[in-house]
C-alpha cells in the first residue's frame, strides 16, 4: 500500500517560540495513532519561526481515519499551538505515495 505524508508549515508568533517548543515537546510524546509511522517537526533552514509538522501514514486509510482518533489532550494541545501561529500563514501539503 502506499504511504502518506501530510505536512502543516506555518510562521509562530515571534515572542511564543519557548511556549510552542514546550507544547510541541509534550505533543510528540502524545500523537499516536494505528498507521501512524512517525510525527516530527522540523524548523526550516533560513526562516525564522517557520516550523513544519510532518506526518507520515502507512496507508491511505490510516490517514483518513487519523482524525477519528484524536483524544482530548491531543486536541488541546493542538489549540494551545493554534494559538501560537501566526494568522495566514499555514500551508497544508499531502503526498501520496506512487
Amino acid at each position: 500500500m502506499e504511504k502518506v505524508i501530510f505536512s502543516i508549515k506555518y510562521e509562530i508568533i515571534e515572542d511564543k517560540k519557548d511556549e510552542f517548543l514546550d507544547v510541541i515537546r509534550e505533543l510528540k510524546s502524545v500523537v499516536k495513532a494505528e498507521g501512524l509511522e512517525s510525527y516530527n517537526v522540523y524548523s526550516v533552514k533560513g526562516k525564522k519561526n517557520v516550523y513544519q509538522e510532518i506526518y507520515v501514514f502507512e496507508n491511505t486509510e490510516a490517514y483518513d481515519n487519523y482524525d477519528d482518533v484524536a483524544d482530548g489532550r491531543t486536541d488541546l494541545l493542538m489549540n494551545k499551538l493554534s494559538d501560537l501561529v501566526k494568522p495566514n500563514s499555514t500551508q497544508y501539503l499531502t503526498l501520496n505515495e506512487i
